[in-house]
């Protein structure tokens, strides 16, 4: 009986070996990967155009018990399953990426952005794009949850005079949200910015 006893408690751990082995190859992306994608939203083709980029909203990868999420910034601040938002985006497109330098986002550093990503939920998506922290923009959430919690600067942020503010849908956008009082020295980070960061590879 003991003999029996002994070999099943080896089966069993060999069993969470192969189970752990198996969920690792199964988990494409990793806890602080970036995901970018164009979205439906109203705004969607002005940040397009004001960037020239083909894609408007981003967000971070975190796992929870082995289920993706990414944490965004929309209305208001929070997070969905990574099917679910991929399935929001314009043709499912979507891209990853992830700091060339690997070995910067250890367990503690994780922990840290999750920590700031959650303390910001709840709080309203910030349509004028402003620099403060009472509310927030998908981009600026990235930027500054790399920002705060691990010192990492992705980007520099550029005042709104530096985009391509002169298209139809810009300017259609910036009389709706600031009137005439449009701040051109604002400090804004774009999605685009974070995408083409040097610090930042291509995963999918």
């Amino acid at each position: 009986m003991d003999l029996i006893n002994q070999v099943m408690k080896i089966l069993a751990s060999l069993l969470v070996v192969l189970l752990l082995s198996f969920h690792g190859v199964g988990q494409k992306f990793k806890d602080g990967d970036l995901i970018f994608q164009s979205s439906f939203s109203q705004q969607s083709a002005a940040i397009e155009e004001a960037t020239n980029s083909p894609y408007s909203h981003c967000g971070i990868i975190f796992y929870e018990n082995g289920v993706p999420y990414v944490y965004e910034a929309v209305q208001p601040v929070g997070k969905r399953t990574l099917d679910d938002w991929i399935e929001s985006g314009v043709n499912e497109m979507y891209v990853v990426k992830r700091l060339k330098d690997t070995t910067i986002l250890g367990m503690k550093e994780i922990a840290a952005m999750k920590k700031y990503a959650v303390a910001q939920f709840g709080k309203n998506y910030d349509g004028v794009f402003h620099w403060s922290d009472k509310e927030m923009y998908c981009s600026e959430l990235v930027y500054k949850c790399y920002l705060n919690a691990c010192q990492i600067k992705l980007t520099t942020p550029l005042p709104l005079r530096d985009f391509n503010i002169d298209g139809p849908l810009v300017r259609k956008v910036m009389k709706q949200r600031y009137g005439n009082d449009i701040p051109y020295d604002e400090p804004m980070v774009s999605p685009d910015q974070l995408f083409k960061s040097p610090k930042l590879m291509t995963i999918n």
